[in-house]
């Protein structure tokens, strides 16, 4: 980072930290970040971008061209909040009743803002800049949905480039790695059909209770007996509703969750016996069967040259001592998956801080403090990928 770059992130700040907070006050969530989405784009039309709306109807796309160069990257923010109601306490705390920024996206669109902003006020890079910000990211896929309509077709980018912030790592930190980082995301739902009877009468019933405990112990099988043992794969019955009273056995049950797996071959297996059993099981015991399995989110793989580049620009935002490239996968999951099917890239973590607020809690918190480093790496990763005059180093 250039000196006066650094400046100019610092010139920059006290801005971004109340636009920070300007959008966590006003927390919108899948498909309905109207508000948000016209905020970015009017920041961005303000710095002299050429600013696209309408794409997954609430997504943004800012373009930023600097010197003669046609290589393009893609640069991704997500902007949805959560369905939570905020704890509260904070001067900028959620107006919006059962809605909260409790994944840290207010700070994600405010760092690629910062970014957008320090990188048109100085565009000492050749080639194009793509600044995706992504409703959506929450449950629904809104990054899967960009690509269906054609992000990458309008936007062409030879590699794309997202970063979520960590809470644990400490401020100041960051880190990469190559292959997976983000495990897949299905979702189920299983309908069991008996007949209903008395609780006294079991015998003239087809009690689909029974039969889902059955199911729930013989799924967890998968995991442990049909998965080797060096793979990941995660089988997480979350719901179970049935009946209505205590002397009535009921006529349907529902069982829904997810499963989480790192390879597409993991999670044919898992949904493959999922199906056969609950279907082998439900007949066994008289009962219909009807088993809805959704892959949802794709998982997260990082392409092995994209990292490398990512770690340059970490290195050079925060130097050696600063950079885990040693973190695990982890099991939960980001829709950023389905743009690195795409196209090539690198998904990173940034520092937090080790305050204890988890993500998704009602008491969290994106850290102000981190918006610089991630502000830095964006426009060091830009100038390193896109550099004035040379090709990318790495």
């Amino acid at each position: 980072m250039t000196t006066d770059a650094g400046e100019r992130i610092r010139t920059l700040l006290p801005g971004l930290i109340a636009l920070r907070h300007e959008l966590h006050a006003h927390p919108e969530t899948a498909f309905e970040e109207y508000r948000t989405a016209a905020r970015v784009a009017e920041e961005l039309e303000r710095c002299g971008l050429e600013v696209h709306t309408g794409l997954a109807g609430t997504g943004v796309v800012g373009t930023l061209r600097g010197g003669a160069g046609g290589r393009a990257i893609g640069l991704r923010a997500d902007m949805d909040a959560l369905d939570l109601e905020e704890a509260g306490g904070l001067p900028y705390t959620s107006t919006r009743p059962g809605k909260m920024h409790a994944c840290g996206h207010d700070g994600h669109t405010t760092m690629l803002l910062g970014a957008a902003r320090c990188l048109a006020a100085s565009p000492e890079f050749d080639g194009v800049v793509h600044f995706i910000f992504q409703p959506a990211e929450e449950n629904v896929a809104g990054g899967r949905r960009m690509v269906e309509e054609g992000l990458f077709e309008r936007f062409p980018v030879e590699a794309v480039f997202g970063m979520h912030n960590m809470p644990g790592l400490e401020l100041g930190r960051m880190g990469v790695r190559s292959g997976p980082v983000m495990a897949s995301a299905d979702f189920f739902e299983l309908t069991l059909t008996g007949l209903g009877g008395h609780g006294a009468y079991p015998h003239k019933a087809r009690d689909p209770i029974l039969a889902a405990a059955h199911i729930i112990t013989a799924w967890q099988g998968i995991v442990s007996r049909q998965v080797d043992p060096i793979e990941s794969a995660v089988i997480s019955v979350t719901r179970i509703h049935g009946g209505h009273t205590t002397n009535v056995i009921p006529e349907r049950v529902t069982l829904a969750g997810t499963t989480r797996a790192f390879k597409t071959e993991i999670q044919d297996l898992i949904e493959q016996s999922m199906r056969q059993l609950a279907e082998g099981i439900a007949a066994a015991h008289g009962l219909g069967a009807r088993l809805g399995y959704e892959r949802r989110y794709p998982s997260t793989v990082n392409s092995e040259r994209e990292a490398n580049l990512a770690l340059e620009a970490m290195l050079a935002t925060v130097g050696p001592d600063n950079v885990r490239t040693d973190l695990p996968p982890t099991m939960g999951a980001e829709d950023f998956g389905w743009m690195l099917r795409a196209r090539p890239g690198a998904y990173v973590v940034i520092g937090n801080g080790t305050d204890g607020r988890a993500l998704h809690n009602p008491g969290y918190d994106f850290n102000d403090a981190a918006i610089p480093t991630g502000v830095a790496y964006w426009v060091n990763l830009v100038r390193h990928l896109l550099p004035a005059g040379g090709k990318p180093e790495g």
